[in-house]
């Protein structure tokens, strides 16, 4: 089993930068990816980027491109989402999740509460 823990969430202007950390806890760790998500009020979820935890090459969404970086460090078993330029539409509940193949992600951390003030 393997828990995760998203912390470093709050609340910030629009144009500050914020990072998360997402700490996994487990016997052994050692997923194929992890993902970062996030969810606004009254939307459905959406993909941030994920991160390939042996490679460590990243794929972003469109609307995070050029501000949001994922990184990991892997002997903390840590991966983080730095976040530069906040804009007010990017206030949510930032969540990360691992998965053990391309195809899924196993495991879901409770989320962290990210809020942008213009």
């Amino acid at each position: 089993q393997v828990q995760l823990v998203e912390s470093g969430g709050g609340l910030v202007q629009a144009g500050d930068s914020l990072r998360l950390s997402c700490a996994a806890s487990g016997r052994t760790f050692s997923p194929y990816r992890m993902g970062w998500f996030r969810q606004a009020p009254g939307k459905e979820r959406e993909i941030i980027g994920s991160i390939r935890w042996n490679i460590g090459d990243t794929s972003y969404a469109a609307s995070v491109k050029g501000r949001f970086t994922i990184s990991r460090d892997n002997a903390k078993n840590t991966v983080y989402l730095q976040m530069n330029s906040l804009k007010p539409e990017d206030t949510a509940v930032y969540s990360c999740a691992s998965g053990n193949s391309p195809y899924a992600w196993t495991y879901w951390g409770q989320g962290t509460q990210v809020t942008v003030s213009s």
